[in-house]
């Protein structure tokens, strides 16, 4: 039989565990809170990523713009600190896909020639080759130029921006 000692023992190690569970809960609480604080307010769970954007002054609307021109002064340089957003997907290297397929000797190639890359066949309805036209409107807005594309990318929206990029991509290969 248990004596009254062994007996309370156990019974302040349950209040004991009970005790300190309690007060892990009441901490874990206060540090990682993911209810309202009382006032209606509903909050995201996970975390914020800080992204530097580039404000766009918008002062009065913007004309027509002659790309033509754009790809004459474009500059190759600026193009590969533009091919940053690129290279997460894309590589240079004649053959080597990634995510997206290689982009060597992409500037007049013919749209979905490469033979081991599975395209979504979006691109083959609204172009046949990767002319600085064809290019231009695609790097604006895949998603648009192309719907059903598997590019996920948002597109970029400086003519200066796409024109660098054409240009240094007109740089790679033969």
């Amino acid at each position: 039989m248990l004596d009254t000692m062994t007996f309370t023992k156990i019974i302040g190690s349950f209040c004991g565990a009970l005790l300190i569970y309690l007060l892990g809960n009441w901490a874990a609480e206060g540090f990682y809170h993911v209810g309202s604080h009382g006032h209606g307010e509903k909050h995201a769970y996970g975390y914020a990523i800080e992204v530097e954007e580039e404000e766009e002054i918008v002062d009065e609307p913007e004309d027509e713009i002659d790309f033509a021109a754009l790809m004459e002064v474009a500059d190759v340089d600026k193009g590969l600190k533009v091919w940053g957003k690129c290279k997460a997907c894309h590589k240079l290297e004649d053959g080597a896909n990634a995510t997206g397929p290689h982009l060597y000797s992409i500037v007049d190639r013919e749209v979905a020639s490469v033979g081991d890359y599975n395209y979504s066949g979006a691109l083959i309805k609204v172009a046949d080759v990767w002319d600085t036209d064809s290019l231009n409107e695609f790097l604006e807005n895949p998603k648009t130029y192309a719907p059903g594309t598997k590019m996920g990318f948002a597109g970029l929206k400086k003519p200066n921006d796409r024109a660098n990029l054409i240009a240094y991509l007109d740089s790679v290969g033969e």
